[in-house]
Parts: C-alpha cells; structure tokens; sequence
C-alpha cells in the first residue's frame, strides 16, 4: 500500500478537527485530531474495500504452501537488514544468526523459499532501525496513523524510510519491491483476520489499535522483557505474540 501520507496530514491539519475531550488526551499523540480521521480512512476506504478484500482472494486462491514459500522469500531477502540492525544495536550473537540464516536460506533452502534455518534452530530475530533509533535512546517522538501505512511513530517511521532503502537501492528493482511489499502486506493483513472481533467489540477501535501497537514497539524494543516502568497498564503478553 502507499506510504507516501505527508500530504494528507497537512490536508487534515490545515481542515482542523473537533477537540479531543479530556478523556481521550494522550500526551503520546498529539496529533489525535489529525490521526482520527486518518484511521477512518484507512480502515472505512482502504482497508474495506481494498487491502481486506484482496487479502481474502489470496488467501483463497494460494495454496498455504505456496504462501509459506513466497513469505519466506521475503523475510529472506530482509535478513541482512535484521543483521544490520542487530550489528547497530550491538546485538553480535544476533548479527551473526541473521547472517547465518541469510547464508542457509538462500543456497540449501532455495533462494529463501525454504526456512532450512529454523529447522536447525536458527530462528529469525526481526530487528529494524527504528529499535536500532530506541537502543540509541531516542524517543518515540509523537504517534502517527499514516493513509495508507497504518499506526507508527515519528522515530519508528524515520526508522522504516532507512530499512526500505537499504536493500532495494542495492539489490531490487522496484518491481521487485513493490512484490516484496504487497507479500509481506498480505500476510500481514491475513493475520489480523483472526482478531477482528476484539477490535470490532472495542469500545474506541482508534484506542485499541494504538494501545496494542505502542505495546507492541515496547515489547520488540526490549526483546520480549520489558521493564516493568515501560510496560503499559494492561500489558496484554499474549495478545501480542498472536500479532
């Protein structure tokens, strides 16, 4: 999907919106007036009547092997990203696994279609520059909800603009991202099917899905174990590792 949502946010800038009641004030988003009616739009428009319809025909249509191969793929040509990342933060055991799999996957599991590595217990570790940012000590900044792009947060989607750069400036044409992209968005969405109904029994779906991704930086930024202090109320462990 697109990721270009400058525009649209000086658009609903520029429009204005209701006040936020007291209630509702976050001091993580400050830009609640304009992400509102942004995550209308994904959800309402984008996701309705596009990203969610053409994530059940593929479901439908591909075969889960099938599937599991073209993913596999693409988190294969991601893992020198997470080897990057994972050298940034310091994480060298993590590096080298990242590099291992990378190695493993791409000659005896056929250029990444087969996961050979989590078979002998090399599993993947997913580390981007926006917890490299974390690590460094920089904050989150403010929560945004991009068209198009979903939740993130101004040091995250600093973060994503750097990762999608590194290898497809190097190694991909942009067809070959954009497919890389559009798997990757599909079996995302394919996910998150299961857990519709908790969203849709939320009291403020806005909420729930901010809540639920800040969590999840959380629990990413510190590899599962976060400290007590950065927890949020609720901390729901479970929830998030079905995400």
């Amino acid at each position: 999907m697109l990721k270009n949502g400058v525009l649209f946010l000086i658009l609903f800038s520029l429009i204005g919106c209701a006040q936020i009641p007291v209630e509702n004030q976050d001091d993580r988003d400050p830009l609640q007036t304009v992400n509102r009616p942004v995550y209308d739009f994904n959800m309402d428009i984008l996701d309705s009547y596009i990203l969610r319809p053409a994530t059940v025909g593929y479901v439908a249509i591909t075969p889960q092997p099938v599937r599991r191969g073209l993913l596999n793929f693409a988190e294969n040509i991601n893992e020198p990203v997470d080897g990057i990342n994972a050298a940034l933060q310091g994480k060298v055991g993590n590096a080298g696994v990242s590099v291992a799999r990378f190695l493993i996957n791409s000659t005896v599991g056929i250029f990444g279609f087969f996961d050979v590595a989590s078979e002998i217990g090399l599993e993947q570790i997913d580390e981007d520059f926006g917890q490299t940012l974390g690590v460094w000590g920089v904050d989150d900044g403010a929560y945004l909800m991009l068209p198009a792009y979903g939740p993130s947060t101004a040091r995250n989607i600093s973060g994503d603009v750097i990762d999608g750069f590194v290898i497809p400036s190097i190694a991909l044409s942009m067809p070959q991202s954009f497919l890389l992209f559009a798997i990757k968005a599909l079996e995302a969405r394919a996910s998150l099917i299961p857990q519709e109904a908790l969203l849709n029994e939320s009291l403020d779906p806005y909420i729930f899905v901010k809540e639920a991704y800040l969590q999840r930086q959380v629990y990413d930024l510190y590899d599962g174990n976060p400290p007590l202090e950065e927890e949020v109320e609720d901390f729901d462990e479970d929830f998030l590792e079905e995400l």
